[in-house]
């Protein structure tokens, strides 16, 4: 009796843990219709008889992003919302354009693992673990390198060298999604309350001011 019992309770952890994995994809492919009414976890199908090679395609990745900015870097992003046909695909990927001494300001994905590869340059990359411990893991990359961000961590990355640093990373999510930690806590619309920010950050209710006013 003992051991029935234990087997069914086994058997019952075995399909809850089976069930809360992704679905897999029931059509080869599901071109993005972003005209679409339907409301669904996603986007929904456009008619595959009008699906056409450019709904797979994209050009620009081989053009240097605009780094003029407060940070010093730009994204250029390739996800759903660029290539239709990567809906329900669960694939998408980017182009990061770093200047000397410029950031990609500490973020998570909350959809998405990254693994990034460096083209050219010298790059500091680095997550922070959960709590309890937020140990910082960082590491200096070189052309070549490779390095992966777990899914929903708050990573960055900083150009180390003396020139330009070019890195494409991909992402397990068509649409990975972005939090970038100054932007949300800082930028929120409309404000979070300053005594708030100030008691969590341990800051003059002026200095919380004036940082929200940058953003």
């Amino acid at each position: 009796m003992v051991y029935t019992i234990l087997l069914l309770g086994l058997l019952s952890l075995f399909f809850y843990v089976a069930l809360a994995s992704d679905n897999s994809p029931l059509q080869v492919f599901c071109v993005a219709d972003p005209t679409s009414q339907v409301l669904v976890n996603g986007l929904a199908c456009r008619n595959p008889s009008m699906v056409q090679a450019n709904d797979f395609f994209f050009s620009g990745l081989h053009m240097a992003g605009n780094t003029s900015n407060a940070v010093g870097s730009k994204v250029t992003p390739v996800s759903v919302a660029q290539i239709p046909g990567l809906n329900t695909l669960g694939v998408s990927m980017v182009r990061i354009d770093y200047a000397p001494m410029g950031i990609n300001p500490p973020h998570t994905h909350p959809r998405a693992t990254e693994i990034l590869i460096i083209l050219e340059g010298s790059l500091e990359v680095g997550f922070v673990t959960s709590n309890p411990n937020n140990r910082l893991i960082s590491k200096v990359l070189q052309k070549g390198d490779v390095f992966v961000f777990p899914i929903n961590l708050i990573h960055f990355q900083r150009n180390v060298g003396n020139g330009n640093v070019v890195a494409i990373a991909a992402l397990s999510s068509q649409n990975p999604g972005v939090n970038a930690i100054a932007n949300v806590v800082f930028g929120a619309k409309p404000d979070i309350s300053t005594d708030v920010l100030a008691k969590a950050f341990q800051l003059d209710k002026n200095i919380v001011a004036n940082i929200q006013s940058k953003f």
